[in-house]
């Protein structure tokens, strides 16, 4: 959330790569439309890892039914004060702050200009993954192994 102007982004972390998508919301951040958001950015995943998605106490997921039945993703909620139950969600969050930092009006901000944050945070090495980039760790989850 921008928290100034009340704008918002919304932040999908696959957690094995933690390869980083971000979505476009506006000043429009209710549910409906955060639901048509993460529908397009998580069918850009392999089905095979969007198989569930955990989220905040935010009102904005309260059609979260919806979501699922669209996209066959199930959607787990965590408990109320508790960010540690989605910590790579909240480290990118953090490095995301980096571009747009607090209090920015991201209504301006377009989903391209989201697109290459979000290509700059996947290009970035993690120690996490022993130095390794979310984009390389990716490419290495999705290539085919030699028969």
């Amino acid at each position: 959330m921008g928290s100034n102007s009340r704008s918002a982004v919304a932040t999908l972390v696959e957690r094995q790569t933690r390869y980083v998508l971000l979505a476009y919301l506006g000043h429009d951040h209710g549910t409906l439309r955060v639901i048509d958001a993460l529908k397009r950015q998580i069918q850009t995943l392999p089905r095979h890892l969007t198989r569930s998605l955990t989220w905040d106490q935010g009102l904005e997921l309260t059609a979260h039914e919806q979501f699922s039945i669209a996209t066959g993703v199930s959607v787990f909620f965590c408990d109320p004060h508790s960010p540690w139950q989605r910590g790579s969600n909240e480290n990118t969050n953090g490095l995301l702050r980096q571009y747009l930092p607090k209090g920015t009006d991201l209504a301006p901000v377009d989903q391209a200009q989201l697109d290459a944050i979000a290509a700059r945070l996947n290009g970035r090495p993690r120690q996490t993954l022993e130095w390794q980039t979310p984009a390389e760790k990716m490419l290495e989850l999705l290539a085919i192994p030699a028969a």
